[in-house]
């Protein structure tokens, strides 16, 4: 598999519409993705000593990172409004391959920080509620 570009991890947030568009977050710099799952171990006296793990069993989340400079686009000005009021919104994770995962989020966390003279930056924490699949 070929070496991919970070630059073209984007991450889109939904217009709301049906059939929804993607709308690229501008400005970002940094974009990072965790996918996380509690197993469930159904270990007994017949593992032999070794510990088993129930597949398809426990809960999987992805976590999405990113940071960048607030260029007061309309997809921030969502990300901003969403935080503020706690909204669930689809949004889309799109690598250089094509791939592209969709799926619910919540934005856990929105900072922002500037300095005098200096550019306004921000970083943003969402956590996915429900699957998230390829599109």
């Amino acid at each position: 598999m070929p070496a991919q570009k970070g630059s073209a991890f984007l991450l889109k947030i939904s217009d709301g519409a049906a059939p929804a568009t993607y709308e690229t977050v501008a400005g970002l710099r940094t974009t990072q993705m965790s996918v996380t799952g509690e197993t469930v171990v159904v270990t007994s006296k017949e593992s032999g000593g070794w510990r088993e793990l129930l597949s398809g069993a426990g809960v999987r989340s992805v976590s999405v990172s990113a940071a960048g400079i607030f260029l007061g686009s309309a997809a921030e000005a969502r990300i901003r409004t969403n935080a503020m009021a706690g909204t669930l919104t689809d949004y889309e994770l799109s690598f250089e391959d094509g791939e592209k995962l969709q799926g619910q989020f919540l934005i856990q966390r929105l900072d922002y920080a500037g300095d005098f003279n200096g550019e306004r930056n921000y970083t943003v924490q969402l956590e996915s509620s429900g699957e998230v699949l390829p599109a």
